[in-house]
């Protein structure tokens, strides 16, 4: 029986329920339902399925004053206290069972769907007991089992192997070298460079003048050196001619004409 102090819950009501007097089994076969009155009910109420603990119970009570007929408590779903019969689902065999005595009783649900009610109440209960004995049991186990020690031994150490991460190489610049200069074209005329001496020269190119060049002296601070060039000389040469035809580059005949400031 369930332990004093337990809460009742409610499984499951069914509020039409005809309970038969069945004839005593003769042999083992299984219960058969048209061996009952089926016209004729003993009696008739409401079914309402109760859980106390891990035992359940199937009170048959009246439907008007609630008044209870009788129960039968249950302790294991298949079992003795609740069968099936072998010819309907909608009906079932009952062991009721009072304080000093007990009997076998049959009852049927005039609803297929709630035949199907009534026996899943009883088997998700007995479905949660089989799991709290599994816990319990476990449970059990574990304290008096071997507990696995994790701690260090004395004297015992680790070794802890830290990988260091790969340096990465970092890119190195590009050096002048890939991107070259294309050669001035041929024919082509470049003034000399100015005297390292002087600190700011302005080399300005003019097309027009005599064939000699005309330097102007102008502050030492700012000079500005003007070169003229042959006016009858291209300044890129003929692009017509092949290279070995072109003719190269005169060299100034003077180099006085160039002053250092």
């Amino acid at each position: 029986m369930a332990a004093e102090g337990e809460y009742e819950s409610i499984l499951c009501v069914k509020p039409d329920v005809n309970v038969y007097r069945i004839p005593p089994r003769a042999s083992n076969r299984a219960y058969r339902a048209a061996d009952w009155k089926l016209d004729t009910p003993d009696w008739s109420g409401r079914m309402r399925v109760t859980a106390k603990g891990k035992v359940a119970f199937i009170k048959l009570e009246d439907k008007v004053s609630g008044e209870l007929f009788a129960q039968a408590p249950v302790k294991e779903y298949p079992g003795v206290a609740v069968e099936t019969v072998s010819d309907s689902s909608r009906y079932f065999v009952l062991r009721i069972q009072d304080d000093s005595r007990s009997a076998f009783i049959g009852v049927g649900f005039g609803d297929r769907g709630d035949a199907f009610d009534f026996n899943v109440a009883l088997q998700d209960h007995f479905k949660w007991v089989k799991q709290e004995n599994e816990l319990s049991k476990s449970a059990q186990l574990g304290d008096t089992g071997p507990k696995l020690d994790l701690g260090f031994k004395e004297g015992q150490t680790i070794t802890l192997n830290i990988g260091q991460g790969k340096k990465r190489d970092k890119p190195r610049p590009q050096g002048s070298g890939g991107f070259g200069l294309l050669p001035p074209p041929p024919g082509g005329k470049i003034a000399p460079p100015p005297s390292p001496g002087s600190s700011n020269h302005n080399i300005i190119p003019q097309t027009g003048g005599t064939v000699t060049g005309c330097l102007l002296e102008l502050d030492s601070s700012n000079s500005n050196t003007v070169v003229q060039t042959n006016p009858s000389s291209d300044l890129w040469g003929d692009f017509s001619a092949p290279a070995s035809s072109v003719p190269p580059p005169s060299r100034p005949q003077n180099t006085t004409n160039w002053i250092q400031f």
